[in-house]
């Protein structure tokens, strides 16, 4: 096929070059030359924005790219930190670093990750309950990767028949570095050291990469580690609580008037746990890639990739709450401040003197691996100048641990005070009457163990062919075959020392000699235990046996997917314009097979679903300089693998846990996916060496969105077997059956801008100064019903949406030396539009800026000496509880600085 449209020796030289573009490939890359063309070589961050710019040029669809140094120089910790400054991405944090994005106000489910042009998930586990914790869905966590096992990022925004379905946000594609990329022999390493502003020690981080070729044979393999201290601290509570008087011990006789005829009528929340928190975290990131190229003739190409990641969190937590009436404060009320709710429901305690009230202490050790794996095979064979062959096969695993044992002890204090006051709603204080570091005051209260396993599998054999049809046609057809599993299991003994007595010591309270002062809060200080030596003196073994399984938590589900596609793609010319244009449908087929343990039974439940994803891409080149793009294509996500658990129980009646009436409960494996039809339509503007302005408009409609529903029908209809029914019971008994279903349909419409530009026209010296940025709107909401689990139905804001997103840098940048400052902008989002019981009908996150700086110093053509700085202003992590903006977690993870070296061989 042509060209799409004529480039100039700047774009043709770039293009040539692009096998580098991450990190130690982008510094081993030798440049190589096009034939007969005059190269002009552009270099660092300003060249890597050059090749990003042309990659989207030469798009049919809607997209965005990081290469070259896009990705090695900037000051991102990890995959996701690097995702989040292309347009329409944002990201969540975990400790200070990305963890998972949305894309286009979608949240994590809905975006599919191929690595080498095959799918993956990897799973990892945040240590906060309040962001989920261990969750089982879909989304791929980044914070697995490293940047530099990559040398190529692009985000597909619009849908080709040609690309696997499942992801309606869009698809991020990854690509490791391979040894064709590079002319001959090249080497490279490159090492860092860091230190963070609220942790001791130096983390350190290396990379290197080795490649060379002979002839028709390449291998290449590359390495990345780091170590990383991690102290993310503040406050938070287990989500507010409407409490009365009848709750307290004591209420003061001072508390009169509408603040006591509202705590009698039990329409005050109060904070649940009002705690000082902190959680520390030994973090390490191990990659591996390994790729093989062999081209016996020129016809003819096989490519062999590995990647390896380990991502081993070892976290202690540390925790002072309260632990009164449902975790409040609450004791005696003497002192009693509150404000109306800014929803109209009830009042809110901002200050509190409580006495007799009980205190507890929470020592944590979480040790969480994730470990993942791929391996591809592919082969391409040109057969003639008309017709290409394609072939790939891959597999792909992530094994996520998790071990986790608590250590608790209580006391109870004459009184305590909380104040979420004005300018304290996000930022309380507590006083206390007692010395929290007094270890005569705390005796012990239980330990608690968990285990947990979740394990996704992928395998991959597809063919593509490709066949020209005279000079501006290209028809691709191709078939595959994928199959996922996911496996799920808990084990967990709690209230060990309680209602279950420990295998030694369990009469000893008094724990002096297991306790020490922890100072690891800038606030405040109070006990910790050593938890190791707690499980020793208690006799607690934290490896749990068989008996500890907990049968309802089993879940697999297997998915077995045959698609196929055929799609016609062409150039024509329209006067001086030239129209590309991508028209096909991609086929697919589904049976899953979902299976879990209820009431001690296996269940095995199937089903099956099918459709037809119809696609049209179009590209019109008006000239040179300006682009006109508009896409409308159906894709489709599978719902998340908590939701298609067949975990749940069956009560038979008759005075059980229901009452007299029988009930059932579970997953559902006959959800449909989500489907939607998306519709893309920007103007780009493409100017000077590296100008570049694009306005896009997006609109997604979207169907079968997941909802619990409640329904009596009969019990044949449940899918579980007759062996689990009451003795006078059969498949025609009514049951109360409750289990997701696809409900509502929504969708979401926004808007993307993102300009980039060379200063070049200012004065010297300013005109090595240049500006990238982007915006982003998105607006899609949904009707929740049920919140709270009642009878009340909310619209707001979908899931993961933030409203508003942008991204600036500003950067300055010679041959030598040079420097940038980034920011990033996310407006506030929900990420829980169900509620929880009585306590919340919302739970989301504040707005966050965070701020970037990095800078190189080019000592000779070989070696590049950096400095960067991570969250500069310490930007709090904010999360609130409740459409009334009540606080429930609040942490700062410090600012990070990284100084380091790269070399060239």
């Amino acid at each position: 096929m042509k060209h799409i449209y004529k480039k100039n020796l700047l774009s043709l030289a770039i293009i040539s070059a692009l096998g580098s573009t991450l990190s130690l490939s982008a510094i081993a890359q030798e440049e190589a030359g096009v034939d007969d063309t005059e190269v002009i070589e552009v270099k660092g961050f300003r060249g890597s924005l050059i090749k990003a710019r042309d990659l989207k040029r030469e798009a049919l669809g809607s997209q965005d790219s990081i290469v070259a140094e896009d990705i090695a120089d900037f000051p991102d910790l990890n995959l996701a930190d690097a995702l989040q400054r292309i347009p329409g991405v944002t990201i969540t944090r975990e400790g200070g670093e990305g963890r998972q994005i949305s894309l286009r106000g979608m949240g994590p489910d809905f975006t599919t990750v191929h690595i080498n042009g095959m799918q993956g998930l990897a799973t990892s586990a945040s240590a906060m309950d309040s962001r989920g914790s261990v969750s089982r869905n879909r989304a791929f966590d980044f914070n697995v990767f490293a940047s530099e096992l990559f040398n190529e990022v692009t985000v597909k925004k619009s849908y080709q028949a040609s690309t696997d379905e499942g992801g309606i946000g869009g698809n991020v594609a990854l690509r490791t570095a391979k040894p064709f990329d590079y002319d001959g022999f090249t080497a490279a390493a490159s090492g860092q050291f860091g230190t963070n502003s609220q942790t001791d020690g130096t983390d350190p981080r290396f990379a290197g990469i080795i490649s060379n070729k002979w002839d028709q044979f390449g291998a290449l393999a590359s390495v990345s580690y780091s170590k990383r201290g991690i102290n993310e601290q503040g406050y938070n509570g287990y989500r507010w609580r409407k409490r009365s008087s009848s709750d307290a011990s004591a209420v003061s006789d001072d508390i009169t008037g509408a603040t006591r005829e509202a705590l009698d009528a039990g329409e005050i929340f109060f904070n649940r746990g009002n705690r000082y928190t902190v959680w520390e975290n030994d973090q390490e990131r191990l990659g591996l890639t390994t790729a093989l190229q062999f081209r016996p003739t020129d016809d003819v190409s096989i490519e062999f990739d590995a990647l390896y990641s380990k991502l081993t969190n070892n976290r202690n937590e540390w925790h002072l709450p309260t632990a009164g009436s449902s975790s409040t404060a609450l004791g005696g009320i003497e002192e009693l401040e509150i404000i109306p709710a800014s929803d109209g429901d009830g009042y809110e305690a901002v200050y509190g003197k409580f006495t007799d009230v009980t205190m507890r202490t929470e020592s944590r050790q979480d040790l969480d691996t994730t470990v993942f794996k791929q391996f591809t095979l592919a082969a391409d064979w040109n057969v003639s100048d008309e017709l290409v062959v394609n072939a790939m096969a891959g597999h792909s695993s992530s094994d996520f641990r998790l071990d986790k044992e608590k250590f608790y002890t209580e006391g109870v204090a004459d009184y305590i005070t909380t104040d979420y006051r004005d300018g304290l709603r996000f930022d309380p204080v507590n006083t206390y009457s007692f010395d929290p570091t007094d270890t005569s005051f705390w005796t012990f209260r239980e330990i608690d163990v968990d285990e947990r396993d979740i394990n996704s599998e992928f395998d991959l054999v597809k063919v593509d062919i490709e066949y020209n049809v005279g000079d501006e046609g290209l028809l691709k057809a191709g078939i595959s075959s994928k199959t996922f599993s996911n496996h799920y299991e808990q084990s967990k003994v709690d209230n060990i020392g309680r209602s279950i007595d420990a295998p030694q010591n369990n009469d000893v309270r008094t724990v002096d000699n297991l306790l020490f002062t922890f100072t690891g809060h800038n606030d405040i200080q109070w006990v910790g235990a050593n938890v190791n030596e707690a499980l020793a003196f208690y006799g607690v073994d934290a490896n749990l046996g068989e008996d500890a399984l907990q049968e309802s938590s089993i879940s697999d589900v297997e998915e077995e997917t045959v698609s196929a596609f055929v799609e016609y793609e062409w150039n024509s010319e329209i006067g001086d314009m030239t129209l590309r244009g991508a028209v096909g449908a991609r086929y697919y087929a589904t049976d899953i097979s979902t299976s879990g343990i209820t009431n001690g039974s296996t269940v095995t439940l199937t089903s099956d679903y099918d459709g037809i994803l119809p696609t049209v891409n179009l590209a019109l080149d008006i000239n040179d300089d300006w682009v006109l793009r508009g896409s409308v294509a159906k894709n489709l996500s599978r719902p998340s693998l908590s939701a298609l658990n067949l975990g749940g129980t069956v009560d038979v009646g008759d005075g059980g846990v229901s009452g007299d009436d029988p009930v059932a409960s579970s997953g559902n494996p006959d959800l449909k996916p989500f489907e939607s039809l998306n519709y893309d339509v920007s103007l780009e503007w493409y100017f000077a060496e590296a100008g570049a302005l694009a306005i896009g408009l997006f609109y997604k409609d979207i169907e079968n969105f997941i909802v619990n529903e409640s329904v009596d029908i009969p019990y044949s209809e449940t899918g579980f077997p007759l062996s689990l029914l009451g003795s006078d019971q059969t498949g025609d008994t009514i049951y109360t059956y409750t289990r997701p279903v696809n409900g509502d349909d929504t969708d979401v419409v926004g808007l993307e801008v993102s300009f980039q530009l060379d200063l070049d026209f200012l004065p010297a010296p300013f005109d090595n100064l240049g500006i990238a940025s982007n915006y982003t709107y998105a607006d899609g909401e949904f009707f929740y019903e049920n919140i709270q689990g009642g009878d009340f139905s909310q619209t707001k804001s979908f899931p993961g949406l933030s409203e508003h997103s942008s991204n600036f840098t500003l950067y300055y940048e010679t041959d030598v030396w040079g420097a940038r400052l980034s920011t990033v902008y996310r407006s506030d989002y929900i990420t829980d539009g169900d509620g929880v019981s009585s306590d919340a009908d919302e739970i989301g996150f504040h707005a966050t800026t965070n701020v970037d700086f990095s800078a190189f110093y080019q000592v000779n053509e070989n070696l590049k000496v950096t400095l960067e700085g991570i969250n500069l202003t310490n930007v709090a992590e904010e999360q609130y509880n409740d459409s009334a903006d009540r606080i429930y977690n609040v942490t700062t993870s410090g600012r990070t600085f990284y100084l380091g070296a790269s070399y060239k061989f």
